[in-house]
């Protein structure tokens, strides 16, 4: 399955570290936003996620840039979907980009009851 966009936001004052800096931890979040997007997508329907790693910020943003960020199945469980993710800085008056992070997420599909269901053949 190929990288997708699945979120695109601004980076707000709100969202900056005591340095100036975009906070890791609203990076981390915004990831979780759209890997979750892809996984409730993708499961059709409610998907949790059940544990995140490999967390890197290999650049840095400033308030008013942009972050879009692209995601990927990379592993199948029989309740659980695998997503890479990935966001990227574009300079907001301009078109430099860096890579700013990247993580890994598993979510366990629910079903209606909230306990695990498996996925289908479609997904």
């Amino acid at each position: 399955m190929a990288e997708e966009l699945v979120i695109r936001v601004t980076a707000m004052p709100t969202d900056l570290n005591p340095y100036g800096g975009v906070f890791g931890g609203w990076l981390m979040s915004q990831l979780a936003l759209g890997a979750g997007s892809l996984a409730s997508r993708r499961g059709q329907g409610k998907a949790v996620v059940v544990h995140a790693t490999d967390f890197t910020f290999p650049g840095a943003m400033q308030v008013g840039d942009e972050l879009s960020v692209y995601a990927e199945i990379v592993e199948r469980g029989r309740t659980s979907l695998t997503i890479d993710a990935h966001g990227i800085g574009r300079e907001r008056n301009g078109e430099a980009t860096v890579e700013v992070a990247r993580g890994r997420f598993k979510f366990v599909l629910l079903g209606d009851d909230d306990r695990p269901r498996p996925l289908s053949h479609s997904e």
